[in-house]
């Protein structure tokens, strides 16, 4: 450089040629790269790495990038993606991949004020190595966007990796394997109590296995590992059926066994199992408009992940509603927009569960905000009996639409809809006329959010009929008890009268059965009288044949006196009677 100063011999071209050196490369530094670390390694066959995404922009603000990587479909396959750490806080493009096409895509944003460094972890991508090869993985495309207001692309480069893949790990060396024997007799199937789907994740790491032990069988070889195809070499010369495996670590394993008759080992049956022990990744619930806001349906960001079995879906429970399940999909859509809220304060607590059932848990605290109640500004106190009801009245959101309740005395209220103009005024009449009494009205205003206020302060409205209708029905009322009361004075002497006659009429009859047994008695008494009358003048004449005796004439005075008592005594009971009946 100092050698070329030295030939410049025109001060003008010399100032052009600083120009072109200082001028044009801080532009050319002020760029952003996309690349993979760690971008080299070899791995087994069966085992699994984690790949990070990372961006360098160490001169300009960056607060947007994508990109689309590309891996050979043939050699790995992606078992998850974490986002744990990455600088965007919104996703654009939720990060997918796809093994079938040998793709992972992403697309994010980093808030205010960007991100500036060398190294912004993006994403992490988990590969499992499927055969042995050469498996590079590069970026198809992508690019970065300077927060400088336009979104200036400022990518200028991409970053590649290179893997080489099946080289066995430590512990399975391939000298001691035995190799098959073409023609042998079938593999036995394996089964699992503990593990029965292969394709599943499971909590448990005690693996129970069993086979079926065919006669003939002499011995059994074993294997636990990583590599799927291996030849088991664990031998056993007592044939066994069953094994248990226990203090197995989490990730994906294979249970390898082989059976041997006369004819030699048989084929080698493979069962692979999963096991995740581990909850999904640490998350925090947080609301994109913050945890108090009047939008009823506020947007929430908790996605999480799962570097094993992955997310297989989240719980939520809003307040005291019940708990619903949500597809990770749905959540990758992240940020998350809960439904409808009404106003008031309320918990979000959300459970992510991995495919083996464990699960990671977060909670927050929200708040609705209500709208500003509407207010009346116009309306009648008092209305006749079969007016229509007309009041007006505004509130602060223009174009929103106003439920306004009407409520007569305790029948069901009614709500009807109107919408404020642009100026948030309203006006509500009612679609039929009003009946006589006491009406209360009060209302609500619903923006195009959904979000909703409180009720308004309540106005009772009296509906009563003209005053000459008034004065009509005051005499029906009155004629409607006087009426009644007159006909039920004459119902009294009506039965007053029937009664009186019916009782004359029983005395008389009474009077004249008196007379008659008055009458009766009289001849009854007069015929007993005659008889002892008899009896004593006999009982005198023997006196005057023969000296009575002293019973006999005891006998003489006791009949006469009890026949003058007696006569007596039936003479005062007539008499009462005869004076109860006058």
């Amino acid at each position: 450089m100092e050698e070329i100063f030295k030939k410049i011999k025109s001060p003008l071209i010399g100032g052009a040629l600083l120009f072109v050196i200082f001028g044009i490369f801080p532009v050319t530094a002020q760029a952003a790269s996309l690349y993979f670390s760690p971008s080299s390694g070899t791995h087994a066959v069966g085992t699994s790495f984690t790949v990070s995404v990372y961006v360098s922009s160490a001169d300009q603000a960056m607060n947007a990038a994508s990109g689309a990587i590309s891996f050979p479909q043939d050699k790995l396959e992606v078992i998850s993606l974490s986002k744990a750490g990455s600088i965007f806080t919104l996703w654009v493009q939720e990060p997918t991949f796809s093994n079938s096409a040998g793709t992972v895509n992403f697309e994010g944003i980093v808030l205010n004020p960007g991100f500036t460094g060398a190294s912004g972890k993006i994403l992490g991508v988990t590969f499992r190595v499927k055969v042995a090869g050469a498996a590079p993985v590069s970026f198809s495309s992508g690019s970065a966007l300077a927060n400088d207001g336009k979104g200036t692309n400022i990518l200028a480069s991409f970053g590649t990796a290179n893997f080489t893949l099946g080289i066995v790990g430590p512990g399975a060396s391939e000298a001691t394997t035995p190799s098959e024997i073409a023609g042998t007799s079938q593999a036995p199937e394996i089964t699992s109590t503990t593990h029965p789907d292969q394709n599943k994740w499971y909590q448990e790491s005690v693996a129970q296995f069993n086979w079926n032990v065919p006669s003939g069988v002499t011995g059994v070889r074993l294997l636990v590992g990583k590599i799927p195809n291996e030849i088991p070499t664990v031998t056993y010369t007592t044939p066994i059926s069953s094994k248990e495996i226990t203090d197995l670590a989490d990730g994906t394993w294979y249970f390898h066994v082989r059976l041997r008759d006369a004819s030699g080992w048989r084929a080698v049956s493979h069962f692979r199992f999963q096991i995740d022990t581990q909850p999904p990744e640490p998350f925090t619930i947080n609301f994109v408009d913050g945890n108090e806001t009047d939008n009823p349906r506020p947007v929430a960001l908790f996605d999480t992940t799962d570097s094993l079995s992955g997310i297989d879906y989240y719980k939520i429970k809003i307040g005291e509603g019940d708990f619903f399940s949500v597809a990770p999909e749905i959540v990758k859509s992240n940020p998350y927009t809960l439904l409808p809220q009404a106003p008031g304060k309320r918990n979000i607590l959300v459970q992510a569960f991995d495919k083996a059932g464990n699960y990671a848990m977060a909670t927050e605290e929200f708040i609705i905000r209500p709208l500003k109640e509407p207010a009346f500004t116009e309306y009648q106190q008092e209305l006749e009996s079969g007016s229509i009801l007309t009041v007006k009245g505004e509130n602060q959101y223009p174009n929103s639409q106003i439920i306004v309740w009407l409520q007569r005395e305790n029948d069901e209220s009614k709500a009807f809809p109107v919408r404020s103009d642009q100026d948030g005024k309203f006006i509500f009449v009612s679609d039929e006329r009003l009946r006589d009494g006491a009406y209360t009205l009060w209302t609500e205003v619903v923006d195009e959010r959904g979000a909703k206020s409180g009720p308004s302060e309540k106005l009772i409205i009296a509906v009563k009929r003209p005053a000459f209708l008034q004065v009509g029905s005051w005499v029906v009322s009155l004629l409607a008890v006087v009426v009644p009361f007159v006909a039920l004075i004459i119902l009294f002497l009506f039965v007053s009268w029937y009664g009186w006659h019916k009782f004359s009429l029983f005395r008389k009859r009474l009077k004249k059965e008196v007379r008659e047994t008055e009458s009766a008695l009289h001849k009854a008494f007069d015929l007993l009288k005659e008889d002892i009358r008899e009896q004593v003048k006999m009982l005198e004449k023997t006196k005057n044949k023969r000296e009575l005796t002293e019973e006999e004439e005891k006998l003489i005075k006791r009949l006469k006196k009890d026949l003058d008592d007696a006569e007596e005594s039936v003479r005062k009971e007539i008499e009462d009677i005869e004076k109860e009946l006058r």
